[in-house]
């Protein structure tokens, strides 16, 4: 029941703050009734129990398939590079992103004294939420991706996000603030305010393509660009669906748990914008050392050390508001979660700065260390903050009691065990491999020359994974048949509580505190020392909070201008990616080859991005410049490194090397963990969908002329030309009822040919090519032309390739 009692402090999440109106006022305004909607926060909260046992489950899957790369026998739509999207896009979009749902709905109706605006708009995001998902969990096994972190989803799903994310739940969110009946926004509702505005933001930039077909398309953005785009976008969806709502989420649930109010206003008010203005900036971050401009990358480091001033800032205003409190942490399973979940973000965002310092991300960038940062925040932080949070809700949801509190603290406590097995063997993986990367003998020679040690040295530190994954997902079971018994013994009809508090008078009656207080307003102060007094109080900010548009046309301009900053230099100066004369458009069969190494995610393990370091030149080749990714659409710089780097890949193996590589990696090299992409040898390429891709290259920038009316005839000759040189090594003839031509094994080889050749292509030699051989890419009429094996090439059986 809604009373016309005012509370001054804005920090009660029960209370309203009414400081313009007095209760006389109140008493005078039309009292409405109204009960809240928690069918559709009962629909999340279950929602996110069940996805999250999925995501758990995929994600142990993905880790195994590290230690054991057949396990599938070579199903291609459950290889680790097709599974690994799934497992990510499962944890972060399925299981967070309905707990986050969960808690909007449930927090936002009764920090606004408003049910939802609309019941149909809760509906149609619920179960449009869930096809997304649906669709997400089908496509991508299928091997249909964008490649891009996070945004792997191709464009229907994309446009359907939006749809469902700013058409259903943005409209549904900011109808009900504007139909409020508090007046005072609480810090909760500036979270979410922050999460709706800027994922809308960064889903549209960082979406923008040109489909070709219904489940095909190519990035607008190519190589150096689409990289900042993607980690623009990659960054900042950790910071705006991974943080922003969670912090949102600790502001309502854990004051609540705890029975105390917030630790301090101001300090909501502190790290909040200046969360908000500088997260934006510190995506380059994750392209120190590549191609990305220097003074981009410059400056995402020093924004990124600065983001742990405001982070620490929710961490602190976190854990102060138990002081008084803590004796209840040890009997509470929920305090238990919001306390380690709170800490996880604390360690997170004191690690995160540090590894964005060029020094240390030299050594970490691509090892599995940064594995386990992100996994420390999302076990920790998310995981831990949802668990709290579900058993806060279920006895409320259910309107019953919770069925064991033992079950839920020795959830807790396998979870907490879990996640630390989980991550500091993966620790010791990133620590290991970034020092055996860089280790070089007294003579300047690199220590392990071979890639694949790397990879063997650490093998032992994922088994210990597994274990601890293992140990994550049983918690999640747990919590599953908790929530489950609890459900069986709820009413046979909820219960509906009717409110009552009367509606906000258009007019708000809001007095701003008095220019100075009567403390020191005959004080011998400097006039100056007196204003900073007035502003220290935050009427400004107080008069903000009493306005939700005004506060969300702020906080967008504080994302969009900070974002402008880094785009706007990076599409328009050109010397940001300097022209290299010698780089081509890909041939028809490599453009092919080119989207077959995205659908099977080979991004996942193999990077193409060659570090300008000492130990990655000696170990894979000249270091990679921005004007050889100008016809790449999406860039494949990767971000982590299971098997070497592509970037030089062209003409260092044979033919030959390469189909047997694909069709049974560990014939090539035993200590391999690449799965087989025998798949690849037994299906046809389709020639006559190649003039599309094709045209759309074309659109997007790339020279083409007998290309644009003859690519199958092209793609087909050079891919006779391959198969040729195959057969010349002794390879096979047919593939089953397949010529070895017309393979997809072949197109993309014929990609994995042409990666990072043409930077040492001259014009005197690609006119010397007319007589003495094909340049790179280039398709000459005569099969004899054709040299038996390319200079550089291997014999197949003496690569040291993972």
């Amino acid at each position: 029941m809604a009373t016309a009692e005012t509370s001054l402090d804005p920090s009660d999440p029960s209370g309203p703050f009414e400081s313009g109106q007095t209760s006389a006022g109140r008493a005078s305004e039309h009292i409405e009734s109204f009960s809240y909607d928690d069918d559709i926060s009962r629909k999340f909260a279950v929602a996110t129990i069940v996805w999250g046992l999925i995501a758990t489950i995929a994600g142990l899957v993905v880790a195994l398939l590290l230690v054991l790369p057949k396990a599938f026998v070579g199903l291609e739509w459950l290889t680790f590079g097709r599974l690994r999207p799934l497992h990510t896009n499962a944890a972060i979009f399925a299981f967070a992103g309905n707990g986050i749902f969960a808690a909007i709905y449930y927090s936002t109706q009764r920090l606004c004294k408003a049910r939802m605006w609309s019941d149909v708009l809760s509906r149609l995001h619920f179960w449009g939420w869930q096809l997304i998902i649906v669709a997400a969990a089908v496509t991508l096994p299928l091997g249909i991706t964008q490649s891009r972190e996070y945004a792997e989803l191709e464009w229907p799903i994309d446009l359907a996000i939006a749809v469902v994310w700013l058409g259903f739940f943005g409209v549904n969110f900011f109808m009900t603030l504007i139909k409020r009946r508090e007046r005072h926004l609480y810090v909760a509702l500036w979270f979410y305010i922050a999460t709706i505005v800027t994922v809308t933001v960064l889903h549209v930039f960082n979406n923008l393509v040109v489909p070709i077909a219904a489940f095909k398309s190519y990035s607008v953005y190519a190589g150096v660009q689409d990289a900042f785009m993607q980690w623009w976008y990659g960054h900042n969806a950790v910071a705006f669906f991974l943080t922003t709502p969670f912090l949102g989420l600790m502001y309502y649930f854990l004051p609540k748990a705890a029975n105390r109010p917030v630790f301090s206003y101001k300090l909501s008010i502190l790290h909040f914008w200046s969360l908000v203005f500088i997260y934006i900036w510190a995506g380059p971050h994750h392209l120190h050392y590549t191609a990305l401009p220097e003074w981009a990358s410059s400056l995402g480091m020093l924004f990124s050390v600065m983001l742990w001033m405001p982070s620490w800032g929710g961490m602190i205003n976190g854990l102060l508001t138990l002081r008084g409190a803590w004796q209840k942490v040890a009997v509470d399973p929920v305090l238990k979660f919001f306390v380690v979940g709170v800490t996880f973000y604390g360690m997170s965002t004191f690690e995160g700065p540090m590894l964005s310092v060029k020094s240390v991300n030299a050594l970490s960038h691509y090892t599995d260390w940064t594995i386990a940062h992100v996994h420390s925040g999302a076990l920790g932080w998310n995981g831990m903050m949802t668990f709290g949070m579900l058993y806060w809700l279920a006895p409320r949801l259910f309107q019953t009691k919770l069925w064991s509190v033992k079950a839920a603290t020795l959830h807790f406590w396998i979870s907490t065990i879990g996640i630390l097995m989980y991550i500091v063997p993966i620790y010791i993986a990133g620590l290991t491999q970034g020092l055996m990367w860089r280790a070089m003998d007294e003579t300047g020679q690199l220590v392990y020359p071979d890639f694949v040690e790397t990879i063997s040295s650490i093998a032992p530190m994922w088994w210990l994974r597994v274990v601890g994954g293992a140990l994550f997902v049983a918690g999640v079971v747990l919590m599953v048949v908790n929530y489950f018994m609890t459900w069986l013994s709820r009413p046979s009809t909820y219960e509906v509580p009717v409110y009552q508090a009367p509606r906000l008078a258009k007019q708000a009656d809001y007095r701003e505190p008095a220019e100075v207080s009567e403390a020191i307003k005959d004080a011998p102060m400097l006039e100056a020392a007196k204003k900073l007094d007035t502003w220290s109080r935050m009427g400004w900010h107080r008069r903000w909070e009493r306005l939700p548009v005004r506060f969300t046309i702020l906080v967008t301009l504080a994302v969009v201008i900070a974002s402008l900053f880094e785009i706007i230099p990076t599409f328009l100066i050109r010397s940001n990616v300097p022209t290299i004369a010698t780089v081509q458009p890909y041939t028809p069969l490599e453009l092919a080859g080119r989207d077959i190494f995205v659908s099977e995610g080979c991004y996942n393990c193999h990077s193409q991005m060659i570090r300008p370091m000492v130990a990655e030149t000696k170990r894979y080749g000249e270091y990679s410049k921005p004007g050889e990714f100008v016809y790449d659409h999406p860039f494949q710089w990767g971000s982590r490194r299971i098997g070497p780097d592509l970037a030089r890949e062209g003409g260092k193996q044979s033919n030959l090397w390469h189909w047997l590589h694909l069709e049974d990696p560990q014939s090539v090299n035993e200590a391999s963990v690449m799965p087989s992409y025998v798949h690849l040898l037994d299906t046809a390429i389709d020639f006559d969908k190649i003039t599309d891709r094709v045209w759309a290259a074309h659109m997007l920038g790339a020279q083409y002329d007998e290309e644009l009316t003859n690519a199958p005839e092209i793609a087909r000759k050079q891919a006779e030309l391959v198969a040729a040189d195959i057969v010349s090594q002794g390879g096979p003839i047919k593939r089953g009822e397949l010529m070895t031509y017309d393979t997809q094994a072949v197109a993309l080889i014929a990609y994995l040919q042409r990666i990072g050749t043409d930077i040492f292509a001259t014009p005197e030699a690609d006119d010397s090519a007319e007589t003495d051989g094909p340049a790179p890419g280039e398709v000459p009429e005569d099969v004899d032309a054709i040299p038996e094996v390319a200079a550089g090439q291997a014999d197949p059986q003496s690569d040291a390739t993972g």
